[in-house]
């Protein structure tokens, strides 16, 4: 990867881009409300849990293939992977998350300079775009390589989650730092390798975690819209 490639995917990751990343916790604050998620330990084993069990075999998968996708300009296939990924989020709030955080980000592409016209051609033409669908489309045209993308899109996704932590739990900021530590490894083992497209137990079955973010739809009391 370039050095100018690795630029941008520092700016895909930062806190800073605009995709509204902070007004998710994807169920940690019902974890949170629930009394299962209470201190540093914790944070961490929900952290690696999610990562583990949802995202590392679900997630991850389809972000290559919506990469091989974006690279073959494959209209068809982009059109099937984002409806395909619609159709395996747990609750309303994290279908809305998914498509809100896509719609930011492609609002924020079409502002910036320099991107490919099959990008925002194929991006424009579509009703509800998931964000591991732009997410992937913009590390297609800034030349990051899948393996990379996917680690940053995980990365995005644990910081934040430390981010509501450190919020809601409350953890403290060193505390932060040493789960962020530790799931820094995970991800590492997660994303060097690069799944296989004939993968056919790809899953993101995870009941606990889909019974606590429908639970939060209705919690008396919330920071987060997820």
């Amino acid at each position: 990867m370039t050095v100018l490639a690795h630029t941008r995917l520092l700016q895909m990751a930062s806190q800073a881009f605009p995709i509204g990343g902070y007004s998710h916790s994807y169920g940690l604050e019902a974890a949170i409300d629930s009394g299962l998620v209470h201190d540093e330990m914790s944070v961490r084993q929900w952290i690696t849990d999610v990562l583990s069990f949802s995202m590392s075999t679900y997630e991850i998968p389809i972000l290559h293939e919506m990469s091989d996708a974006w690279i073959a300009l494959d209209s068809s296939a982009l059109s099937r992977l984002n409806e395909r990924f619609l159709a395996t989020r747990e609750s309303a709030e994290l279908r809305s998350a998914t498509v809100q955080m896509g719609f930011s980000m492609r609002a924020l592409l079409a502002a910036l300079p320099a991107l490919p016209a099959f990008l925002l051609d194929t991006l424009r033409s579509m009703l509800e775009p998931t964000l591991p669908w732009v997410w992937s489309g913009a590390a297609h045209a800034w030349a990051i390589p899948a393996c990379d993308s996917a680690a940053a899109y995980l990365w995005s996704w644990a910081e934040n989650q430390v981010l509501v932590a450190m919020k809601s739990v409350p953890i403290g900021q060193s505390s932060g730092q040493r789960v962020l530590l530790k799931i820094g490894e995970r991800i590492a083992e997660l994303t060097e390798h690069p799944p296989s497209p004939i993968d056919t137990m790809r899953s993101n079955f995870a009941p606990g975690l889909a019974i606590l973010c429908s639970q939060h739809e209705s919690q008396y009391s919330r920071l987060f819209r997820s």
